[in-house]
Parts: C-alpha cells; structure tokens; sequence
C-alpha cells in the first residue's frame, strides 16, 4: 500500500510549463538560461504559496541539466535531473533562513560555496526566508553574494522584501511573484480533481480558492480537506459546510432587504447568520467586501478587478445596476466605521442590528444635512403594512438657528410639506437685583401696555405648510431686557457675560443693532456667538428679523468693565446703607 501524499506536495511543480498563475515570470527564467545570461543571484519575491521555492528549484534543476527540452524546461531523465528528483543532488543546497539565521551558519554556507559542482555545472544555493537573516549574517555574506566563484549561483526567497538590506537588494536581480488569481487555481483545482478521479463543482472550486486567498498551496490544501469531508464528491453545499464559509446567497438576500428597505428581513438574516456561529465582525467585514464588489462591477473598467467567474460576475452586474453607485458608497463608510468601533461596543448584537437599520434606510435620506447622509429611520412596521388610513411618523431634525424662507403656497392638490419649528427656549432663571441701568424683574413695559393687538403678527402655526416670519413690536428696554437674560443663562461663561455687559446693543436701523467691543479676542468670540444670540433674542422679542453685528472700536478705550463683586464693593464705599445692609444679614453674591 502506497503512503499518502497531500496534494501540495504531489502537485508541486516539477518544470517551469507546470507552474501557476507566473507565465511571464516563468518565460522570462527560461529565456535567460535559453539565451545562457545567467546572474550570480536572484531574489524572488511574494507572499506566501505563490511558487517562490518551486521555481528556484526548477530553475537550479533546469540550469544543470544535460538535455533541457526545446521549450526550456528540464528533460527529468538526465543523471542531474534524476539525482534532482531522488534528492541526492550535492549541487543545490537549501538552507532555512528562519531557523539559520546567525553569523556562524552563514559562514558555515560561504564554505560550502568554495566546493566544486559534481555532475553539472553550477551549484545553485537556496535562502528560504532570508529577510530573517540578522544584521550580522547578512553583513557576513555581503561580500560572497557580490563576488561568488563563477560555478555558483545564489537565489534568495522572502515573503517581506521591505525587510531585507538595500545592499543585499542591490546585488540582486529581483523578480516579484503575483497572487494567484481564482480562475487560474479553479483550472488547477478541476486538473488535480480530475486526475484524482474525484468529482467536483466548479462552483465548490471558487469556494475553496477564494478561501486560499491566492496562494496556491492553501488552495491544494482545502481541497484535501473538502473532499476527505465530501468522500470524493465535492458540490457546493459540502464545501461552504465543510469550510464554514458563509454562503453569498446569505449577502444577497441582505441586499434585496437594503433595496427594499426591509429592516425586519434584514434582522431575521442576521439571526441565522449568529445562529450558525459566525462571528458578527466577520459578517460586518462581509457585507462591506460584499458590497464593494457590486460596486466595482458597476462599470466594466473596474468589473475586472473581480476575482470571480464569469457566471458569478454577470448576476453581480445585473445586482449592482439596480442601485446608484451613491448607496454602495455611504454604505461602505457606514460598513468601515462598524468595523472600527466594533470592538468598543458593550452589546455587539444591537451593535450590528443598528448598523443593519441604519444600510436598510440609506435610500430615503434625511432633508437634515447634519445627518451626515445616512438615511432617515422609519418605523419597522412600515415595511410589514400597516392598516388602511395609520401612518407611521417621522420625525425631522431642524437646523438650530432658523432660516426664514418665503415660500410659494402648496397647490390645492398637492399634499402640504410640514415644517416642524423647534420650540423656544426655555425662560431664564429668575436674576437677583443688578445695577449699572438694569431693571430689576420689572413688569410689563410702556410699550408693553401701549402695545395693540393688531400689530402681532406672530402666527401659533403653520398656514397652508409654511412657517410665517414673526414681526413682533419691541422696545429698546426689551432689547436689554433680552440680552441681560441671555448673560444670566450663561453664569459660567465670565468673559463672555462681562464682553456683552460693556458692550450693550445699540440700534443701526430697523431691526439691525450694533455691538462695540474694545479688542480682537472679544470680536472673535462674539462673532462666533453671533447665531446663538440672534436665535435667543429672535424668541425672546418674538421677531426673526432682529440681527447683530460685531464691531471693534477704533476710537478711545472705554472705562473700565467691573464684574458683580467690583460693583457691590464700590456700592458698600458710597452708601453706608448698602453697606449695613450685606454686613447686617451676611449677604453674598
């Protein structure tokens, strides 16, 4: 009985003809030993799996052989070949940089450099993962790679070409292997199945490569895997079971529910995702490569960057086109975000099941443009029909400060817009007794009393849809009166309160006042406080037309600003009777 032989092994490439998925790096090997330009040393690089050593050691085997074939590959029937194959060869020597990586084994290989071929002309010398060299070690062998005897041949494997020396990648002729593409190991993958006598799905093929991640090797490997689990029948279903791969169908349904706007559906998916046992990070990972697919399919330039067949292609092409290239934008961002605040979330079901809601209403955006494009979330029962004559609410976010728009009145048969006005702020404490020409929670005004009725224009609601402009009459004493009460619903903002106490609103024309401020700190800070005032004094006098402006003054300095502490000391210097008074019941600010 013949011992078992994995596939990764048994299939490994024996000539240049053999090897997947690098024809012009192949060709190019075969054409400088055809042509005899042969270099003292090569680096090959790539990731893992991809025919870095294979291809040294058919390119040492090819180089010693007596009768290559017309095509550049070795015969494997000359004694060089043979010996090669047998692995008795004393002319290639493989040596692992991973586990020989000091100064006394590189030096223990530059004497072995100094013996002559036997039975072929040149000793061919193989590093496995030289970036692991030391610094020590690849200083050693600086000199023997840049000036080996004319009978040797270095060539020099890695995985991580950023790490190897410049000075050793300078002696080096350097050739960069490519990741294997998914058609190319499924026609390798239906070759071994095929001479294996097992049956095999394409579509269980694509499984098993795109599980390999383009290395070859892996690839051979999960094939091994599937078919023990499957018994030589390998389909589709034994492959996404076998490998616990989470089938695409599984992505597919959860687009038709992102189409369709269905939450519950989407939901429900998530359900037998988790009860199969995949990770939820996984599955945010998934949706997001999912749908980065469908978006690269959108258009044929980018459509050939899909690893797929061209079944699986076609569908994804009809899939994508049946949403705006917008959708598969703001939903991958939403997918990256999940994927990098995943791991602080306390509940990471309801962490994926918002994020699900949030993909689910991406095509009914918000009017609000602070949401940041994700659409507006409607009630879940919208999608399973509600009784004939119930509407769901939806609730819209307004902008803080209040543009007024004059707007055309909706058609007697056009369904109003609502225009939802957030509500007034609400009313200042109640404020101690002030000085410096403040009132102190005075009644109503003159102007109050004299005011009429009819001069309101204020309305208590929308008319046909559209918010009216508020022209309230107001005074100047109501000017003060509002800007004292914003100061007091501000108590810990000092240099702020004590800037607008020095600079009180004085009248332009009309609805227009100015501030005066004595420097550019206070001009800066009152102009970015410029909206928040203007909404506050907007409510307070009941008029959308009352503005501010700030100014600096350029004449003299003003006197000096006193807080409420350097007033009530000069208070207790000039009446006694004030100063009894704190002193008599301890009073304090």
């Amino acid at each position: 009985m013949e011992n078992y032989l994995v596939s990764a092994r048994k299939y490994r490439p024996s000539t240049f003809s053999t090897v997947v998925g690098q024809k012009a790096l192949t060709a190019t090997l075969r054409n400088s030993i055809a042509t005899n330009r042969l270099a003292h040393a090569y680096l090959f690089c790539g990731s893992r799996g991809v025919g870095k050593t294979s291809c040294a050691r058919i390119f040492a085997k090819t180089i010693n052989c007596t009768n290559p074939t017309a095509d550049g590959n070795p015969c494997n029937e000359c004694d060089s070949c043979r010996s090669f194959n047998e692995n008795r060869s004393l002319n290639i020597v493989e040596l692992d940089a991973a586990s020989n990586n000091g100064v006394d084994d590189m030096r223990a290989l530059i004497d072995q450099v100094q013996v002559l071929p036997t039975g072929g002309k040149y000793r061919v010398f193989i590093i496995d993962e030289v970036h692991m060299l030391s610094n020590a070690a690849f200083n050693a062998f600086l000199k023997t790679l840049e000036e080996p005897p004319s009978y040797v041949i270095f060539i020099l494997a890695t995985t991580e070409k950023h790490k190897v020396l410049p000075t050793i990648l300078s002696r080096c002729q350097i050739y960069d292997f490519n990741r294997i593409t998914i058609n190319d190991m499924v026609d390798h993958l239906a070759y071994v199945a095929s001479n294996e006598g097992i049956t095999a799905e394409r579509a269980a093929l694509s499984v098993i490569a795109s599980k390999a991640d383009g290395a070859m090797r892996d690839a051979l490997s999960i094939f091994d895997q599937v078919a023990a689990s499957s018994r030589g029948n390998i389909t589709y279903q034994s492959a996404i079971e076998s490998l616990n791969v989470l089938d695409a169908s599984y992505y597919r349904r959860l687009f038709e529910a992102f189409e369709k706007e269905d939450v519950p559906a989407a939901l429900t998916i998530y359900k037998d995702v988790r009860d199969r046992g995949f990770d939820s990070l996984f599955f945010i990972n998934g949706i997001g490569a999912y749908l980065r697919d469908l978006m690269l399919a959108l258009t044929d330039s980018t459509a050939a960057m899909l690893e797929v067949d061209e079944t699986t292609l076609k569908e994804m092409k009809e899939q994508a086109r049946r949403l705006k290239p917008e959708f598969y934008y703001s939903a991958m961002s939403l997918c990256n975000e999940a994927d990098l605040n995943y791991r602080q979330s306390s509940n990471k079901t309801f962490f994926v099941e918002l994020l699900l809601i949030k993909l689910c209403q991406l095509l009914s955006p918000s009017q609000n443009s602070i949401s940041g494009g994700e659409g507006q979330l409607r009630g879940i029962a919208a999608s399973q029909g509600l009784p004939q004559g119930q509407k769901t609410n939806t609730v819209q976010q307004q902008p803080v400060a209040r543009q007024v728009v004059q707007e055309p009145q909706a058609p007697a048969m056009q369904r109003p817009r609502t225009v939802v006005v957030p509500p007034p702020p609400p009313p200042a404490a109640p404020v101690a007794a002030r000085t410096s020409g403040r009132r102190v929670n005075r009644g109503p005004s003159l102007s109050d009393l004299n005011r009429k009725p009819e001069e309101e224009t204020v309305q208590n609601g929308p008319v046909n849809g559209v918010v009216q402009a508020r022209r309230g009459v107001y005074s100047l004493d109501d000017v003060r009166e509002a800007w004292y009460a914003f100061m007091d619903s501000r108590p810990g903002e000092h240099i702020l309160v004590n800037t607008m106490r020095a600079s009180m609103p004085e009248q332009v024309e009309g609805d227009v006042y100015k501030i005066v401020v004595e420097n550019r700190v206070q001009t800066d800070m009152m102009q970015s406080m410029t909206q928040t005032i203007e909404a506050f004094m907007r409510d307070r006098l009941r008029n959308d037309f009352w503005s501010m402006r700030v100014e600096e003054n350029q004449g003299a300095g003003s006197p000096q600003t006193w807080n409420e502490r350097e007033i009530l000391n000069k208070l207790m210097e000039d009446n006694e009777s004030v100063r009894k008074l704190v002193t008599t019941f301890r009073l304090t600010l």
